[in-house]
């Protein structure tokens, strides 16, 4: 989730016109589309197993402190504590935060090819694993916590996490799951104008499921299978549906930032932020905030500031800020970083890979939409979907990005072009077996259901 920091305020927001204007101002010609990859990982002591606390010698903070000793980040306090790093004089760069429950995540910067993407994740996994090997720390890229209660896990010291722990269980069962026991592998995407971002929304939106179903990796909970493929997308669909899910709307006549920023009014706000501190807002509207009447600030009007805030608080399948975030994707290991934005750059940044996409799926109607998205956490590629399964949508889909990624002639020093990062998603598709197949296969045959294995074979 992002991480807040200290500056000049920006300009108050008005009138509705002003929260369309900051969502078109992302607007970039196809020479600026950039690539921004989000990756979580679960930390753990690799003699017990255990979670790691934010406090002791062997720590999230101690974590944090040896990657600005050793490698020259940033610190971002909040109430005197490190709550994420940033790099020294380099706005573009990525930056490292924590989840709630100490799920370590590198938001990457703005990349111009896959290439980049791989060279800033291989970076990022060296500069933790050398600093965490020293610690008795390790990393697991798993969709959902495969091993620990609730209670087990900790709770790191942000306050915008405080106020939706609060809020989460009264608007569903699982938010603290989705919170604290829960990580993904997301990627940020460009868009030219509002005809583009529609197209592309509709399109992300659909195949998002056929995205989950790709890379599902968390049949596990509490040491035990828990009967799905994807818990981590399972969790989701109870959590605050005002916020999440596959935003139908979107498909309708008339869709374009206007509709969406309606959308975004109509759900309720967590926050908040004013001199360095969150203030509890759970529940209230932001259209009384942009009307002056938030009962918590009488007589303020909004920041574009807090608007941005209360964008990276609306979670559904696709998000749209300045740009469009997929949402999709359990995380997974170091190629499923890379595989999860050869996807969504092949489909949608080439011309006429994003006609066949759109092609492909503009005669599914809403249900089928909704239904697909309901059924894949359990069912993965073994979905039906009209007379075949959501394997056969997968190859589909695969085929045509694939296609796009080698449009765009995006060639690396070993005469590669970026469709070598879909290549670990070639043995799901024609096998039909997702990495939670194959958990489940290890988990029930040589781990002789001892669910510790999982930190031996598939940590990074």
């Amino acid at each position: 989730m992002s991480t807040r920091q200290e500056g000049a305020p920006s300009r108050l927001a008005r009138s509705r016109d002003d929260l369309v204007a900051w969502i078109a101002a992302g607007e970039k010609p196809k020479a600026e589309w950039r690539i921004g990859t989000e990756h979580e990982k679960f930390v753990f002591h690799t003699d017990t197993l255990t979670p790691v606390p934010y406090e002791g010698e062997r720590s999230i903070s101690a974590l944090m402190n040896a990657l600005i000793t050793r490698f020259g980040w940033e610190p971002i306090m909040e109430g005197g504590k490190i709550i994420a790093l940033k790099r020294q004089d380099c706005e573009l760069c990525g930056n490292i935060s924590l989840e709630p429950g100490g799920q370590f995540e590198l938001s990457g910067g703005p990349v111009e090819t896959l290439h980049d993407t791989a060279a800033e994740t291989r970076e990022h996994l060296r500069e933790v694993l050398s600093v965490g090997e020293p610690l008795g720390i390790g990393f697991l890229g798993l969709g959902f916590s495969p091993k620990w209660t609730l209670a087990e896990t900790p709770h790191m010291p942000k306050e915008r996490y405080t106020i939706m722990t609060r809020y989460m269980p009264t608007v569903g069962k699982r938010g603290l799951d989705m919170m604290y026991r829960t990580a993904t592998i997301q990627v940020n995407l460009d868009f030219a104008d509002e005809a583009d971002m529609v197209k592309k929304l509709r399109v992300s939106l659909a195949l998002q499921p056929i995205a989950t179903a790709l890379f599902a990796s968390s049949p596990f909970t509490e040491g035990r299978p828990n009967g799905f493929k994807s818990m981590r997308s399972e969790v989701w669909r109870d959590t605050d549906r005002r916020r999440t899910g596959m935003l139908p709307f979107a498909f309708e006549a008339g869709m374009g930032y206007e509709r969406y920023v309606d959308y975004a009014l109509s759900v309720p706000m967590y926050f908040v932020y004013r001199n360095g501190s969150y203030i509890d807002a759970s529940g209230a509207s932001f259209q009384d905030f942009l009307d002056g009447r938030l009962p918590q600030l009488p007589g303020e009007r909004p920041t574009l500031d807090d608007w941005s805030d209360h964008l990276t608080t609306l979670f559904p399948e696709v998000r749209v800020k300045r740009f469009l975030e997929m949402r999709g994707a359990d995380s997974g290991p170091w190629q499923r970083i890379c595989a999860l934005p050869a996807l969504w750059v092949g489909l949608l940044y080439d011309a006429q890979a994003l006609d066949a996409a759109w092609s492909l799926v503009k005669d599914w109607t809403a249900e089928e939409r909704e239904a697909l998205r309901n059924a894949v956490p359990k069912a993965a590629l073994a979905t039906p979907f009209r007379s075949t399964t959501v394997q056969h949508v997968a190859r589909e889909v695969l085929h045509i990005a694939r296609r796009g990624l080698r449009g765009r002639r995006r060639i690396n020093a070993a005469s590669q072009d970026e469709s070598v990062y879909l290549d670990p998603l070639d043995e799901v598709v024609l096998t039909g077996r997702t990495l939670a197949d194959r958990l489940l296969e290890r988990y029930e045959g040589p781990w002789s259901r001892q669910i510790d294995h999982v930190f031996e074979e598939y940590a990074f």
